[in-house]
């Protein structure tokens, strides 16, 4: 099975609560771009995240809303932000508990947060009937097969994820794509 990659870059994901603190009592998210999941989006909110001992800035926020605040970083960002690696958790998306305290800054006001801060886990995002055509279930750990000219670069650990409204697709970092030498758009094998 073919899966599309599109690389992630840090983001944060933040409560319509949140949202009032970090950018006024009135605010809400503005759409900067559609996303490919079905009603995700970038918007043009961005806020600065502080860790022990770094600042990283323009971190872009991921709409709609959420229940939960949470940051989605690259490992690479562990090291700005003054964390040692194991701190900050690997995660899928939603799962915070006992991920890394951080604060959120934004242009009205602050956040210090109890938890949040993880290292978004390898994931493809499916819907139930190609799930079950490929014979795949939801939370099932598979592996990616990069072919790029000269390497093959195996990624394992990828976490199935299925939805009503998915469309096919698997999210890796930035980091991961650069070193695979792939970017958006790049067709991978799904290994079971």
């Amino acid at each position: 099975m073919l899966v599309p990659i599109n690389l992630s870059n840090r983001h944060i994901h933040l409560t319509d609560k949140d949202v009032h603190i970090l950018f006024g009592d009135t605010a809400t998210l503005t759409k900067k771009a559609e996303l490919l999941q079905p009603g995700q989006f970038a918007a043009e909110q961005t806020v600065s995240i502080k860790g022990p001992h770094g600042v990283i800035e323009s971190v872009r926020v991921v709409g709609p809303t959420r229940t939960h605040t949470q940051c989605e970083i690259l490992t690479g960002d562990t090291y700005k932000l003054g964390y040692a690696q194991a701190d900050v958790p690997v995660r899928i998306s939603g799962n915070i508990a006992d991920s890394a305290a951080f604060e959120i800054i934004g242009p009205v006001g602050s956040i210090h947060t109890s938890d949040g801060l993880i290292i978004a886990q390898r994931h493809i995002h499916i819907d139930p009937k190609t799930a079950t055509d490929e014979g795949l279930s939801d939370g099932q750990v598979v592996s990616l097969q990069l072919d790029t000219p000269g390497k093959r670069i195996d990624l394992h650990d990828v976490v199935i994820r299925i939805t009503t409204d998915a469309l096919l697709e698997c999210h890796i970092d930035v980091e991961e794509g650069n070193a695979a030498g792939i970017g958006n758009g790049y067709q991978a094998t799904v290994i079971i």
